[in-house]
């Protein structure tokens, strides 16, 4: 493992690819803090996820880095504070809210085609692009607030925030200690905490009834009730805002580079688009299977959470292995994704696997797992699919994604997401 820290820190993705190909689905790594196992069974996956998930715990190094900047929100609070807190607020991601948001997935599409064709014949950096428009989408969803005007600011206080959580977790010096990259988490959190504050401000000067009926007043509405306290509906907020428009980014800016990349299937996809006859909506989103395909397939080999981690809370049985409490149990989607027993040439971008069957079932249960799998499944699937399908068929409408000529596929860096080092320029063209 000392010998192997450079090489970690460098790319983690292909250290956990070396290591499976050497030692198989189920490795225990050597560690003065505890037993460390990775997990690259299905079966194991869902024991741990699905089957026992009261048997483990989220006091884990990855968890407790993100709660720098989320605090207890949804994705890294544990027991019942988590249980309370998804029962308050999964009335917001109930399925007959999603008709409505499929309209703002539409604005935000031909928002990102003004983009492009403005800029037209010069690339576009996805990346960039989508982060700031889904950030956009989020703000008025959610939470009823234009965001346009600070959203550089917020995204690059929460990307900075991040990136710099990445850097300390996987750096030997102690995280206690008075660095610089400490302070300037410190900061890039405030920045985030007074986005919040005017957010909480602005819907709090409306005249009564005449606040939206949106995630942040179920949260409002919470802490009037004395269920959350101040610090739980920042919590929460941030939480939404990091969880909401990040992972959906992510998975369109990797569908797009895909999309380049294989002129046959974005053929399919133009094909089945342009059937519509006008812009895409809620109604059209059975007419979209092969665009969804195109998502699915794209999320198997870029999962934006690359990797799942857990702590036992008591002694298990993990894929027929006994695990002491205390065991801290990996899990990585990009690993899990690519098991050729499961995924015949699991590296070819191929659509069609997720065709001709229930969403989800091209694998073992356990076998893909791009939002989670079991009780901690992603409040915020449907809504990111939603969103996904009807930003990528809006903005794919009557236009082809290029490469730029000359420029190659990016590296990946494993972030908090899967992000293309030095982001994604792509040219979009009228077809």
């Amino acid at each position: 493992m000392v010998r192997d820290a450079l090489s970690i820190a460098r790319s983690p993705l292909t250290f956990l690819e070396r290591v499976v190909a050497r030692h198989g689905d189920l490795v225990a790594f050597p560690s003065p803090r505890g037993a460390v196992l990775l997990v690259n069974d299905p079966a194991g996956v869902r024991r741990v996820l699905q089957d026992n998930p009261r048997g483990y715990g989220k006091d884990t190094v990855q968890y407790r880095s993100l709660a720098a900047v989320t605090g207890q929100g949804l994705l890294t609070a544990d027991g019942d504070t988590w249980r309370e807190h998804r029962r308050l607020v999964q009335p917001a991601f109930h399925h007959g809210a999603l008709a409505g948001l499929a309209e703002a997935a539409v604005g935000a599409g031909l928002r990102l085609r003004e983009r492009w064709d403005a800029a037209h014949p010069a690339p576009v950096d996805a990346d960039a692009a989508l982060m700031a428009e889904m950030l956009t989408l989020v703000g008025r969803t959610f939470f009823a607030a234009d965001l346009d005007p600070a959203a550089g600011g917020i995204v690059t206080a929460v990307d900075g925030a991040l990136r710099l959580l990445v850097r300390r977790a996987r750096s030997p010096v102690p995280r206690r200690w008075p660095t610089p990259s400490r302070h300037r988490l410190r900061r890039a959190v405030r920045t985030v905490d007074g986005a919040v504050e005017a957010l909480l401000a602005g819907r709090r000067a409306l005249p009564p009834g005449r606040a939206p009926d949106d995630v942040l007043g179920l949260l409002l509405a919470a802490h009037a009730q004395g269920a959350l306290t101040d610090r739980g509906v920042r919590d929460e907020i941030v939480t939404l805002v990091i969880a909401g428009y990040e992972t959906v980014a992510s998975s369109l800016t990797w569908t797009l580079g895909l999309l380049a990349d294989h002129p046959g299937a974005q053929d399919a996809l133009a094909a089945e688009v342009d059937a519509l006859g006008g812009v895409p909506s809620w109604t059209d989103l059975p007419r979209l299977p092969y665009t969804r395909a195109v998502l699915d397939e794209a999320l198997r080999l870029y999962p934006p959470a690359w990797a799942l981690t857990r702590r036992a809370l008591a002694e298990d049985r993990v894929a027929g292995v006994s695990i002491p409490a205390g065991t801290l149990v990996i899990i990585s989607p990009w690993l899990l994704h690519r098991r050729e027993a499961d995924w015949p040439e699991p590296d070819r971008f191929d659509p069609g696997r997720f065709l001709g069957r229930s969403p989800g079932t091209a694998a073992p249960r356990g076998g893909y797992l791009p939002f989670g799998l079991g009780p901690r499944l992603c409040i915020g699937r449907d809504v990111a699919l939603t969103e996904a399908v009807l930003v990528l068929a809006t903005l794919l409408r009557g236009r082809r994604v290029h490469r730029p000529d000359g420029a190659r596929a990016p590296a990946v860096d494993a972030l908090v997401t899967l992000r293309p080092r030095g982001g994604l320029p792509l040219v979009l063209t009228r077809s």
